[in-house]
């Protein structure tokens, strides 16, 4: 029997080569996008899972009110929680943000990007393999330090890297451990030391947020007695306090400064897709992406299955007679649905090991788009896999299979099935359907266009363009803001630097700082601190819309006198802010300028309430520089720069290399992610088309071709050919209108909930939905009236002459 039923469905192959051909290749797509899209999502997914006590590990974030969720955390939490709470194993305190920095041995030096610091115990939580020494003693004390096992190749060869000593920011460190980094995970340093013991102890009675906290659970079911007796410290320790020192009662101070923190704890195993700030030091995901690319793998694929079915149910009426056929020799129904379902097998199988084979070749494209190193392997991506084709099997196979089995014998073998109405509503449904989602696609793909393209055009409210942002490292034995202002008098005699400036800001970066602010009575709000050289304003073409701009030489400028961007002037909301005075760090500072809002972060964010100081007035700030900005002339860019290369490495810095970006530059990262789903949008729009072309044509092709001898009868008795291409193609007109209109509103919704996604937005207009009605009309008629035409031009003899 098997036998039989494979050479019947090679006979079926060979005499349907095109409708085969347009099948495997509808499949094979369908299954690719999506055999693409579980790479990604396996990938993104992965992170953390090697740690064998991912599930009783937990990251520390705080809500401070109005959306506002930081990942930071005081340095009493830790220790406090730990003396009441026996559901606490243990705590580590860590800096988020790797520091970027020169290590050297024995005058050999070495970048690293990802220079870790936390506490002695940072293995315990991430407890990576180690190939010299242990995790438990690894960083043991503050002048130790562990290496990643490529690291300690970079630096010491084939030489034993334990006991070997190090120099970097300035200090002393003994190699004590070479760990391996062979799974991935939401912290992957190239080395790790405990210089964060330093702050701590600094910061030990403070309740300021500056670190990132996890916490390993004994049950994690105690995490809400965790989170309740963090609250409770919180409360206990600040809001009470806090309420007390003003002489005010919890009541009236909540409703003065608002709700206390309060606590939440994020799984280790969620952490890589955490919809916030980074709690960790590896980029998050972004995981409404991954669910959008997930998500139109598989309406892609089920387009592909559309196809299928109704390629499958329009050709079996081809095979009527063979059914008949067969029931009449004692065949069941159910020998019948097998046989089906066997040959759609076949197809599926040769189709996924095609899709398997476009993969490999377009594999390395992918990687370069999403910035990542998939392959094809691992025992779950082909169980996925193998579930996958299953599944296309059984939905691709059963129903066509469940429909031919059910042919009536005595129609079929008089030959008038073909005037029957069965699956003529099944075939005619896919058809519907595969226009509602070639249409979802189209919109959804001019409306991310015109997003993106929305974001690109917008003015941001500052000029980077020809000002680099060059990293100025800093030296523990001479002063930050003393160094940079002997690097302005020095830089600004360089032939093509047009200024020279520093903030404690970058434009497009992550870093920011935030404290609470306060006017006359009413409720503080957080406003971003923005600490700058008081010509950084002009070097970045930032507008002043009222008042005047920071003055060196009024000395109370540098001490009690700040500028407000638009957002504050709102919040205090006065009409006239200028010499109006707001309570911020405890101190009273005067406004004396308002400047135009500039989007600092990028705009999928707001703007935020903003001050703007100088760089010196907070102590200790001054010390925390590390960027200098030098604006350079238009003309003789890199020669400009070469210039101010050599100048920096000899005068500057020897050790550490010279590195820059321009700002604008940097702003462009950020908005790469929308570029790359703008161009993703239209990729898979491509392939929607291409897959709708196969089915449309195919099933045109098919249906005028079962209806030929008409054709012939009516071309005799006169019809036009006009005539005739508007009756054969108006049927599938009105089936692209009907699914156009089904596909307007999953488009609309959808896209406007991903709209929601940034500050900065446009409205969905009615052009993408004018042009999605119109190419596929165009899209229709074409194939349709091309096939149409190429059947009124049939030999009228050739059809009639048995008649």
């Amino acid at each position: 029997m098997l036998k039989n039923w494979i050479n019947t469905f090679f006979y079926h192959i060979k005499n349907n080569k095109l409708f085969s051909i347009l099948n495997i290749l509808g499949l094979s797509i369908g299954m690719a996008t999506l055999i693409f899209a579980i790479l990604f999502w396996n990938d993104e997914h992965s992170y953390n899972q090697w740690n064998p006590e991912k599930d009783k590990i937990y990251s520390v974030l705080n809500d401070i009110g109005e959306g506002n969720i930081w990942t930071t955390n005081a340095a009493t939490t830790g220790p406090m929680l730990k003396a009441i709470s026996s559901d606490l194993d243990s705590y580590c305190y860590f800096y988020a943000e790797y520091a970027k920095d020169v290590i050297s041995y024995n005058g050999k030096k070495e970048v690293l990007n990802k220079i870790f610091t936390a506490q002695s115990n940072f293995f315990s939580f991430f407890p990576y393999k180690f190939i010299h020494g242990n995790g438990k003693t690894a960083i043991q004390d503050r002048s130790s330090i562990a290496l990643s096992e490529e690291t300690a190749e970079r630096l010491f060869g084939t030489e034993n890297p334990m006991g070997k000593l190090v120099r970097y920011d300035g200090q002393v460190f003994t190699v004590r451990g070479v760990y391996q980094l062979s799974e991935k995970s939401s912290v992957m340093p190239e080395a790790v030391t405990t210089v964060i013991d330093d702050d701590l102890k600094r910061t030990k009675d403070e309740w300021s947020y500056h670190y990132g906290l996890v916490l390993k659970i004994k049950n994690p079911n105690a995490t809400a007695a965790i989170i309740k007796n963090m609250d409770n410290l919180f409360f206990e320790n600040v809001t009470k306090a806090q309420a007390k020192s003003e002489g005010l009662s919890i009541e009236e101070f909540t409703k003065k400064y608002g709700n206390p923190v309060k606590t939440s704890l994020l799984p280790m195993p969620e952490a890589k897709l955490y919809n916030g700030n980074q709690p960790f030091s590896e980029p998050t995901g972004n995981l409404q992406y991954l669910l959008i690319l997930m998500g139109l793998s598989i309406l892609i694929l089920l387009l592909s299955i559309v196809n299928y079915i109704n390629l499958a149910t329009a050709n079996a009426i081809k095979r009527a007679k063979e059914i008949g056929v067969r029931k009449i020799t004692g065949a069941t129904k159910g020998q019948i649905i097998m046989q089906f379902v066997f040959e759609t097998a076949l197809i599926t199988i040769f189709s996924a090991l095609l899709a398997l084979v476009l993969v490999e070749i377009l594999l390395p494209y992918y990687n370069s788009f999403l910035n990542k190193d998939l392959v094809l392997v691992g025992a779950q991506f082909f169980i996925q896999l193998i579930i996958i084709t299953l599944l296309v099997i059984l939905v691709s196979g059963v129903l066509p299979a469940i429909y031919v089995s059910n042919f009536e014998v005595l129609k079929v073998l008089k030959g008038n099935f073909s005037r029957s109405k069965k699956g003529i509503w099944l075939r005619n449904g896919m058809l519907v359907l595969q226009f509602a989602i070639a249409a979802f696609f189209i919109i959804g793909s001019f409306i991310v266009y015109k997003q993106v393209n929305f974001m690109a055009e917008k003015d941001l409210g500052f000029k980077g363009t020809q000002v680099l942002d060059i990293t100025f490292k800093p030296k523990k034995e001479k002063s930050q803001f003393e160094r940079y202002k002997l690097i302005k008098q020095e830089a600004s005699k360089i032939k093509g630097v047009e200024a020279v400036s520093t903030a404690l800001f970058a434009m497009g970066s992550q870093e920011n700082s935030w404290s609470s602010a306060s006017y006359q009575n009413r409720k503080p709000f957080l406003i971003q601190e923005m600490a700058m050289d008081l010509d950084m304003l002009d070097m970045l073409d930032i507008k002043l819309l009222k008042g005047r701009k920071l003055n060196p030489a009024i000395s109370s400028d540098t001490i009690s006198s700040v500028l407000i961007n638009e957002e504050t002037a709102k919040l205090i909301g006065e009409k006239d802010v200028l010499n109006k005075t707001i309570l911020w760090r405890d101190q009273k500072l005067k406004i004396v300028g308002v400047v135009k809002n500039f989007n600092y972060f990028g705009l999928e964010s707001r703007i935020g309430p903003m001050v703007l100081f100088y760089v010196t007035k907070i102590d200790g700030v001054q010390d925390d520089i590390r960027h200098v900005f030098i604006k350079v002339k238009p003309d003789d860019i890199p020669e400009t720069i070469a210039r101010i290369n050599k100048f920096w490495t000899q005068k500057v810095d020897s050790e550490y290399p010279f590195e820059y970006n321009f700002v604008d530059k940097n702003y462009a990262r950020n908005f790469k992610k929308y570029e790359n789903q703008r161009n993703l949008f239209a990729l898979l729009n491509i392939i929607v088309i291409l897959i709708a072309v196969f089915g449309l044509f195919a099933l045109a092709s098919f249906s005028m071709e079962r209806r030929l001898r008409e054709i012939a009868i009516r071309k005799t008795l006169g019809a036009e050919t006009n005539v005739l291409l508007k009756d054969l193609s108006k049927q599938y007109v009105v089936f692209c209108v009907i699914g156009f209109l089904i596909g307007i509103l999953p488009a609309y919704l959808l896209l406007q909930k991903w709209l929601e996604n940034f500050a900065f937005r446009i409205d969905i207009p009615v052009l993408p939905f004018l042009i999605a009605f119109v190419s596929l009309l165009f899209l229709t008629l074409t194939i349709v009236l091309a096939k149409a035409y190429q059947v009124t031009k049939v030999e009228v003899l050739r059809y009639l002459k048995y008649e």
